[in-house]
């Protein structure tokens, strides 16, 4: 069983209309795959009241493991995609990974 040991996962949380674009961003970055799912959470919108349900609560969680040579393309791709430099359009962090195995 091969493992790896020098890889970061990025982890990308975004709004589900961005979903496709930002997909289709990281893996033209260079991230040889992505695990995705579905999810919701808590804050702004619950300070906002009766504003923030009208708000849509769906959220899409990205997960691509990459060699530390392709995180940044892997950033900016994302962040351009999502517009996630803009307040509420989503979250990204980078996680060093110390090891895995079966992701290549």
């Amino acid at each position: 069983m091969a493992e790896e040991t020098n890889l970061d996962l990025v982890t990308i949380t975004v709004q589900y209309k961005d979903e496709s674009k930002v997909l289709d961003a990281v893996l033209k970055a260079g991230a040889t795959g992505v695990t995705y799912f579905y999810g919701r959470g808590t804050g702004v919108r619950q300070r906002l009241g009766l504003l923030g349900r009208l708000i849509e609560a769906e959220k899409v969680i990205i997960f691509t493991a990459v060699p530390p040579e392709k995180t940044q393309a892997v950033v900016k791709a994302a962040t351009e995609a999502a517009k996630l430099n803009m307040p509420g359009k989503g979250f990204l962090c980078v996680h060093k990974l110390q090891q895995t195995v079966g992701v290549f």
